[in-house]
C-alpha cells in the first residue's frame, strides 16, 4: 500500500518541477537580452520524465518492478524566432532581433494539464489514504 502513496507522490513531484518550467517559460516569453545586454533570447525549458529507478524489497526478498516518475531531464530548446525591429538598437544588419520561440497560449494549455495531473496525483494519494484506514480498521 505505501508503493501507491510513493507513486502519487513521485507524481506530484514531477508535475511541479512541470509547472515550475513552464512558469518561467511564460515569464520569459519576450526576454530576448541575456545577462550581458546581447540579444541571446531565453530558451524555453522542456521537462522529460522516465519511470523511477528504486525497486523496493517484495515479501520474498526479490525486486518489485519499479514504479512512480521522476524527472529525468529538463532541456532547453535552441530554438528562436526572429522578429523585423528595425530601429531596436539590438537588431542585426538585416533588422532582425532573435526573440524565444515561445508561445504563451500552448505555455498556458500545458500549465492546466500538469495543474490537473497533479490534482489527480493529489486525488489518488487521498484514495489510498483511505483504504489504508479501512485496512487497519478492518485489522483491529
Amino acid at each position: 500500500m505505501y508503493g501507491a502513496l510513493d507513486i502519487s507522490t513521485s507524481g506530484l513531484i514531477a508535475q511541479r518541477t512541470r509547472l515550475e518550467a513552464i512558469t518561467s517559460n511564460i515569464a520569459n516569453a519576450n526576454t530576448f537580452l541575456d545577462e550581458a545586454g546581447r540579444n541571446n533570447p531565453y530558451q524555453r525549458r522542456v521537462v522529460f520524465f522516465a519511470p523511477s529507478g528504486s525497486g523496493s524489497a517484495g515479501l520474498s526478498g526479490g525486486k518489485v518492478a519499479a514504479q512512480g516518475v521522476k524527472v529525468a531531464t529538463i532541456e532547453q530548446e535552441d530554438s528562436f524566432d526572429l522578429r523585423y525591429e528595425p530601429g531596436n538598437p539590438y537588431a542585426d544588419s538585416s533588422g532582425y532581433i532573435k526573440v524565444p520561440a515561445i508561445n504563451t497560449v500552448f505555455e498556458q494549455l500545458n500549465a492546466f494539464q500538469a495543474q490537473r495531473s497533479y490534482e489527480a496525483n493529489i486525488a489518488a494519494a487521498e484514495a489510498t489514504k483511505t483504504m489504508m484506514a479501512q485496512a487497519l480498521r478492518l485489522i483491529a
